[in-house]
């Protein structure tokens, strides 16, 4: 599997802030068998996250690519606008497991607005702003992930006996 991450960020972007959550991200995905062929920090802006979002799933080289950082409820938080402008398909269950699971942790994951959906053959999954929330939020969900990317790549078997 290949992925790319994309990091949200008006701070990093600047240069006022480091990144923990993109380094986390990818050194979790190594853990797991996932390359990651690009990772890049970007500000909270509405249309550079679509147009980065857009580019990246139609360039056709990640099978998952992973936001990490703006869907939050602040006024710059727009992550999940922009991906639900660039998506073809919403998996409404990313979000919900991932809020689920989060939930346990703390009562604030009421308010995040995480979300995936799919562009083309691309996997697209927002993920909290915090390394320790973005591996949470991903491991909450990665079970189905790679039967998931298969799928959404054209495989036509029966998902019936997938399951232990």
């Amino acid at each position: 599997m290949k992925a790319a991450v994309l990091i949200l960020s008006d701070k990093g972007a600047a240069g006022k802030r480091e990144d923990l959550s993109g380094p986390a991200l990818i050194e979790w995905l190594k853990q797991h068998q996932v390359e990651t062929l690009r990772y890049e920090m970007i500000p909270d802006d509405h249309d550079v996250i679509v147009s980065t979002l857009t580019h990246w799933c139609d360039e056709g080289f990640c099978d998952v690519l992973i936001t990490c950082g703006g869907t939050g409820v602040s006024p710059r938080d727009v992550t999940p606008e922009a991906t639900m402008e660039v998506v073809d398909r919403i998996l409404p269950g990313f979000g919900e497991a991932m809020r689920a699971e989060s939930l346990k942790i703390t009562p604030m994951a009421i308010l995040s607005r995480a979300m995936a959906g799919i562009r083309g053959t691309c996997l697209v999954m927002n993920l909290p702003g915090s390394p320790k929330a973005a591996i949470e939020n991903l491991e909450a969900v990665w079970p189905a992930v790679a039967h998931g990317v298969d799928k959404i790549g054209g495989n036509p078997s029966d998902c019936a006996g997938i399951h232990s």
